[in-house]
């Protein structure tokens, strides 16, 4: 009897394909995405020998997945031998912030998407600081890790941090015009997570409306050395004064008024001591003793306010203790030192004014 071959796929109208190897796809898909391409490269190689014993195909897509895998394996092995992987990560993370306020360094101006500036960090665009543009970098900080603490606690301690910051940059006072404010560019809470803590100080025009047009820095980069001390020693003038109490009424804190008068008091002391200490120029040597001999005034007034011992006799005291800090005592020995001479409005609350800088 004669003998048949076996009909090995069974009876059917069509005889069915072999099937595609799987890990021949997988190896495929992972070569072309190169995100492990140790495991593509291996998934191919498996997955040939599979097809050969099975009789499966897929073998193009195995060999394609081990070629593209052994590539991005090569790849990988090469950045981590030239340390550029750590460059790729990094590149990643700062895309992650949302924003490109990070790679504005201080003395740097930018342009805002629709001029809004403050709040959360967004993309800002770097344009020259000579023509208009929305802000301008003083300073930026760091903020702790861990948690996110939330919207308000960032925006809290970048605006305290922040106005502070900006006496470093903007030595004069008087030389600032009167429509600058402070603002601030923040971590959102997605880029608190990718790690971003940094927190930009820029100054920008208090009218939303408005730009600014050439750079407001004034420091020790563009000031002469008799410029930088008589603002230092004006500096503490307006660190004590910025310590006032809460309470607006002296009835309301007596106490609170009186240790502030203290500080005020010492200040002044403070500033005189400085101002004599310097060697000026013979130009202003005469206008900054002068200076110094009205603060001494001024001390012992702002000192009898200290020990007063109720609100009327206070208020006496204060009165007169204040009008002898008057920015106008001060014109003459700016105007010998060449800063500005224009006395800028009383502090704000905010406090982003130094109308009381001498």
């Amino acid at each position: 009897m004669p003998s048949y071959q076996p009909w090995t796929q069974g009876y059917r109208p069509y005889n069915r394909p072999a099937p595609v190897n799987g890990l021949a796809i997988a190896s495929l898909v992972l070569g072309v995405l190169c995100c492990l391409p140790g495991v593509g490269l291996v998934l191919g190689l498996v997955a040939i020998r599979q097809i050969r014993r099975r009789g499966e195909r897929g073998t193009g897509l195995a060999v394609g997945g081990s070629v593209l895998s052994g590539a991005g394996l090569a790849l990988w092995v090469l950045l981590l031998a030239t340390g550029a992987a750590g460059q790729v990560w990094h590149d990643v993370k700062e895309g992650a912030r949302h924003g490109t306020a990070r790679s504005l360094a201080k003395g740097e101006c930018f342009d805002a998407p629709g001029g809004v500036l403050g709040g959360d960090a967004y993309d800002v665009d770097e344009v020259p600081c000579a023509g208009a543009h929305d802000g301008e970098v003083f300073a930026s900080f760091r903020l702790p890790g861990g948690a996110y603490p939330g919207d308000d606690s960032v925006s809290g301690t970048a605006d305290e941090r922040c106005r502070g910051l900006g006496d470093g940059y903007a030595m004069d006072g008087w030389a600032l015009p009167p429509d600058v404010d402070v603002y601030y560019l923040t971590p959102t809470g997605d880029g608190w997570a990718s790690g971003d803590r940094e927190v930009v100080c820029a100054f920008g025009a208090a009218d939303e409306d408005g730009e600014l047009t050439g750079s407001l820095r004034n420091d020790e980069t563009v000031l002469d050395a008799d410029q930088v001390a008589y603002l230092k020693a004006a500096h503490v003038l307006n660190a004590a004064l910025d310590t006032a109490p809460e309470e607006e009424y002296v009835e309301d804190d007596l106490a609170g008024h009186k240790a502030w008068a203290g500080r005020v008091a010492a200040a002044l002391g403070e500033q005189a001591r400085m101002l004599r200490a310097h060697d000026w120029p013979a130009a202003s040597r005469g206008p900054a003793g002068a200076l110094a001999a009205d603060l001494d005034e001024a001390r012992a007034q702002w000192a009898k306010a200290a020990r007063a011992g109720d609100a009327d006799a206070f208020y006496a005291s204060y009165e007169a203790a204040f009008d002898l800090i008057d920015p106008s005592r001060a014109v003459t020995v700016r105007k010998a030192l060449g800063l500005a001479t224009t006395p800028p409005a009383a502090r704000s609350e905010e406090g982003s004014d130094t109308g009381m800088q001498v």
